[in-house]
């Protein structure tokens, strides 16, 4: 049993079977031209719609920085922590350098226990931590990862400054 149904296209109610589609038995079979101004049609609009897709995607306009994707300040520094030290620095240590910890006693000991002292090792990096700042330098000191603005470092300085100054009680941030 052969069905055959019929469909206008290009936008005409001709009748005539010169400008139709017919489907039989799940296959398309083409009559006239028509076909031809669809296809130019799809042509000339799918490159502005694509670009606009694209443009418009999340994936052309990231943030500059971590610190960009976090909205509340209270837990700033402990977001920013967890994005960008704990994989070197869980719970204040270091699995890099291991006399190079985030408590007090190793922070006193390497001259870097002051808030302006921590921020410029965030910064520009010290020993085999790379540096995280926008301007930092020379280029092998810093990190290969996206950079922090000086106040995202700041709010870094000053959570690190006081988990140290408390013994690093347990992060919290947002969703916790």
């Amino acid at each position: 049993m052969t069905v055959a149904s019929m469909t206008p296209i290009c936008g005409s109610s001709v009748t005539s079977l010169s400008n139709q589609r017919v489907k039989i038995l799940g296959t398309y079979e083409q009559f006239g031209k028509c076909e031809k101004e669809e296809v130019n049609l799809l042509k000339f609009m799918a490159p502005p719609l694509m670009a606009a897709v694209i443009a418009l995607s999340p994936i052309c306009n990231p943030p500059v920085s971590l610190g960009q994707t976090m909205d509340a300040q209270p837990h700033r520094g402990a977001t920013l922590f967890r994005r960008a030290c704990i994989g070197c620095h869980d719970l204040g240590g270091n699995i890099i350098q291991p006399g190079a910890t985030l408590f007090l006693k190793d922070l006193q000991r390497n001259g870097v226990d002051t808030e302006e002292e921590i921020y410029q090792v965030t910064y520009y990096g010290k020993g085999r931590m790379p540096g995280f700042g926008v301007n930092c330098t020379p280029r092998g000191q810093c990190t290969f990862g996206p950079r922090l603005q000086e106040d995202e470092i700041k709010s870094l300085a000053e959570f690190v400054k006081s988990q140290a100054d408390q013994g690093w009680p347990k992060i919290e941030t947002e969703g916790d």
